[in-house]
């Protein structure tokens, strides 16, 4: 969704007062780039965390954010998800994004699963409750409040910003926070989406 007037978006984390803004109007595009990690998944005592970069290609500010999992249960599909989520939610204002994730999961789930559950009650076509239904309420939220295009990206494969992405998710699982902006070059960050 496009807003209809001129608005200066930042990459505002809550209770973040410092003005970190990003895009001069609008009619920019930010990008992101959000991974998921969870060591022991499906086991116990597993580990998660998130992680996301966020980049304003007009002016080179550069977003990185990263955090452990919380609540439960601890699993790779809630990482993914809350990654994305997180870094939606680091925008101010609505906003057009391109989001790059490595999950099937959430690129299936956001693009072609996820109108169906709401018409059916946040069921699957089994009838079945959807798993890990808070955080898809939490993310068409989102998606509401900001026009979104979705790429897929092969996990692990040499792609600079996703690779970026899945260390700051381990840093998460590992318990380290990270809320860091800096400045990369218009044009640096890798052509692919």
């Amino acid at each position: 969704m496009s807003t209809p007037y001129a608005l200066a978006h930042s990459f505002k984390m809550a209770g973040d007062d410092s003005d970190n803004t990003i895009l001069d109007n609008a009619s920019s595009t930010v990008r992101i780039w959000t991974d998921g990690a969870c060591s022991n998944n499906g086991q116990s005592n597993p580990q998660g965390g998130w992680g996301a970069v966020l980049l304003s290609p007009s002016t080179g500010r550069r977003l990185k954010i990263a955090g452990r999992l919380r609540g439960h249960p601890i699993t790779n599909n809630r990482a993914e998800l809350t990654a994305v989520i997180e870094a939606l939610s680091a925008l101010k204002g609505s906003a057009s994004v391109d989001l790059t994730t490595d999950s099937e999961y959430v690129m299936n789930g956001a693009t072609k699963w996820r109108h169906g559950w709401k018409r059916k009650g946040w069921k699957s076509s089994s009838g079945k409750a959807v798993k890990n239904v808070d955080l898809w309420r939490q993310l068409d939220d989102l998606l509401r409040a900001h026009s979104v295009r979705f790429h897929w990206v092969r996990g692990h494969s040499g792609h600079p910003e996703n690779e970026l992405a899945d260390s700051l998710a381990v840093t998460g699982s590992e318990g380290g926070e990270v809320r860091e902006y800096d400045h990369i070059d218009a044009g640096k960050e890798s052509n692919h989406v």
